[in-house]
């Protein structure tokens, strides 16, 4: 990958930089001072005590730049560094900065040009001793040119791929973030739906009852204190089975959860909706134990039902059934004849028959409700039981 975005420097690593580049060039210039004849004088060697230094300053302060006009700054400082020895480290250094960029046709000529320029160097002050064959001049500078050329690329390579591994982190917490909000959202679902199953099922039973209070004064005392015990009873047990839900919700996940509803608590189910007046005929033909998941769906299904039925069809009569075995699949049918009286009822809520929707999906089932041509309404949920591994 290529990329022009260099990480920003701090001022210790900038100094360092460019004092490794002078010192550098300081080295380089004593072995030329070092070359150069005894009592030699002229232009030449002034011109190494004076303007030599000069340039390679320049060229230091140069290098402050190099990050925002690296080809540029590169390039100068190179051309400078044929009329001084000194600026031959800070040309070095621009070199590098350049290849670290992973940009191989500008990095190559920008190589090919510090050989050049080094070689022609070599002239620029007077020797004691002639310079060697140009393979010779040529070699050593490719040499340098190339290693500092590969070291350059091998820290771009490390910079894009410390790069990578920040943006890969930056993508984990994202994704992490999204699954936890997308966690919280399921768990608020699960939390209404739990709610609605345990409470809406005993709070519409009592405030069937009070309605019937409401709406009917002729009733013989005996049968008011009968439907008083009955309000009184279903509060406290809402009561009870609230504080239930939120024990679940605040419970650590190491703690034990409390029994689940199943298919043998049917009955009591049952029973309880025909103690507040509903006609209720419960059928159960199953072979064997279904699953866990699946009974306690068959139990939501029946209570919605017949929280249903009490809402929308007072007085009818209804029948349950439950019908299946492993392999073939779990039936529940909740049907009622309609109702038989009016009657104020209390406010539907709309999220029941979506809530048991949502769980039937989840158990990998179907559920089907309408309204009956003749009157009533009838709710079917089919559910998968699979045949447990050494049953047969």
């Amino acid at each position: 990958m290529i990329t022009d975005a260099q990480p920003p420097v701090r001022p210790w690593g900038q100094a360092w930089r460019l004092l490794a580049a002078a010192a550098l060039g300081v080295l380089l210039w004593l072995v030329t001072a070092s070359q150069l004849p005894v009592g030699a004088t002229g232009p030449r060697v002034d011109w190494l005590t004076t303007g030599d230094p000069l340039i390679a300053l320049a060229c230091l302060i140069a290098l402050l730049w190099r990050r925002r006009f690296p080809v540029v700054i590169t390039t100068a400082v190179i051309l400078a560094s044929t009329v001084s020895v000194l600026a031959a480290g800070a040309a070095l250094l621009a070199l590098c900065s350049l290849a670290t960029r992973r940009r191989p046709a500008e990095t190559a000529v920008a190589a090919v040009l510090s050989v050049v320029t080094a070689v022609l160097t070599v002239g620029l002050y007077p020797q004691r001793e002639v310079p060697g064959p140009l393979w010779l001049l040529i070699s050593l500078p490719a040499l340098l040119v190339g290693i500092v050329v590969a070291v350059g690329a091998a820290i771009g390579a490390r910079r894009e791929e410390v790069r990578s591994l920040r943006e890969r982190v930056e993508s984990a917490e994202r994704e992490q973030a999204a699954r936890a909000a997308e966690a919280r959202i399921m768990e608020r679902h699960r939390i209404a739906r739990e709610m609605h199953d345990v409470l809406a099922h005993r709070v519409s039973l009592v405030a069937m009852q009070a309605g019937v209070l409401g709406h009917r004064p002729d009733l013989p005392a005996d049968q008011v204190a009968e439907l008083a015990r009955g309000i009184a009873d279903g509060s406290h047990q809402a009561l009870e089975e609230l504080r239930d839900v939120l024990g679940v919700l605040r419970a650590s996940p190491d703690e034990l959860e409390p029994p689940q509803p199943s298919l043998a608590d049917l009955p009591s189910l049952v029973a309880d909706a025909r103690a507040l007046g509903l006609d209720v005929t419960l059928t159960v033909t199953t072979s064997g134990e279904p699953p866990g998941s699946v009974a306690r769906t068959v139990y939501r299904i029946v209570q919605e039902g017949l929280t249903n039925a009490g809402k929308h069809a007072p007085g009818a009569e209804v029948g349950v059934t439950v019908e299946g075995e492993a392999g073939g699949g779990l039936r529940a049918t909740v049907r009622d004849s309609g109702a038989a009286r009016a009657i104020a009822g209390p406010p539907a809520s709309g999220y029941g028959l979506l809530g048991l929707s949502e769980r039937v999906g989840l158990a990998g089932g179907e559920l089907d409700h309408h309204p009956e041509p003749g009157g009533g309404f009838v709710l079917t949920a089919r559910l998968p039981w699979p045949v447990r591994e050494g049953s047969e």
